[in-house]
């Protein structure tokens, strides 16, 4: 299928690894120019020197107002077709292991910065009636993962915001809507093994292969294909799909709208 995204721009945020790098690639594969957002700026010369031609790079933390400043300008300057909301989560805990300085910091990690940068954005895309915002959360917004509460809890908040601003903006052309991974084989998927694994007692490898064994598709998903589902969320074949919070989780979630 050919997207029709090969004279579009987009900005990704978190490109320099997992699933930010992937649909990055993915989006400059089928001809589209990307401004990619990380903390570091060298890295992402490094994984993305075959596309300098097609690339900008936007480097610093996404809980800065600085950097936000730097992709609303890049935002302005040159048409924009869409942009992936995509970052790391907060640390593993339960409710009675996290602190309130837990809870400001996952704040301003996992929601406070999406909001600003979509607040931002949205008028952009209104006003040029069309636009794509899609955001990376997890399937902890549809089943509650029990060690990572934070992520839960902030994931979920997103999930109402996003819902909200989609139904405020679908009469101007633009979508808003949310990728919900389950596992997959990323660096972001470690931290939760490592947990599995201490809470449990057992091995780093035992607590990875209890993990795929409990998914029905019997092993992990990948970043690649995860990219594919985005590009098509990101490109004008998804005008009707909009407010929608879909899995890819390999069937992991039990409930009915899993």
């Amino acid at each position: 299928m050919d997207l029709q995204i090969s004279e579009q721009r987009f900005i990704v945020c978190g490109a320099s690894s997992g699933f930010g790098e992937a649909i990055a690639k993915q989006l400059l594969i089928e001809g589209a120019s990307v401004v990619l957002v990380a903390r570091r700026g060298d890295l992402l010369r490094e994984k993305f020197s075959h596309f300098n031609e097609k690339t900008e790079i936007v480097e610093g933390s996404l809980i800065y107002s600085e950097t936000l400043d730097k992709i609303e300008k890049s935002a302005r300057s040159t048409p924009l077709q869409g942009i992936l909301f995509n970052a790391g989560g907060p640390p593993t805990g339960t409710p009675l292991q996290t602190e309130m300085d837990d809870w400001d910091a996952a704040w301003h990690l996992v929601m406070r910065w999406k909001v600003d940068l979509a607040l931002r954005l949205a008028p952009i895309f209104r006003d040029n009636n069309y636009g794509r915002m899609l955001f990376i959360e997890s399937r902890s917004i549809k089943e509650p993962i029990p060690s990572l509460t934070l992520s839960n809890a902030f994931r979920a908040g997103v999930a109402g915001f996003a819902k909200s601003l989609a139904r405020e903006v679908a009469p101007h052309g633009v979508t808003v809507n949310i990728l919900a991974p389950g596992a997959h084989k990323t660096p972001a998927i470690d931290r939760v093994i490592k947990n599995n694994s201490s809470v449990r007692g057992v091995s780093y490898e035992k607590a990875e292969e209890e993990m795929k064994q409990s998914i029905p598709v019997g092993r992990m998903g990948t970043a690649e294909e995860l990219a594919s589902l985005a590009s098509w969320l990101l490109s004008p074949h998804s005008g009707y799909v909009t407010g929608q919070t879909l899995s890819h989780d390999g069937g992991a979630i039990q409930g009915l709208f899993g």
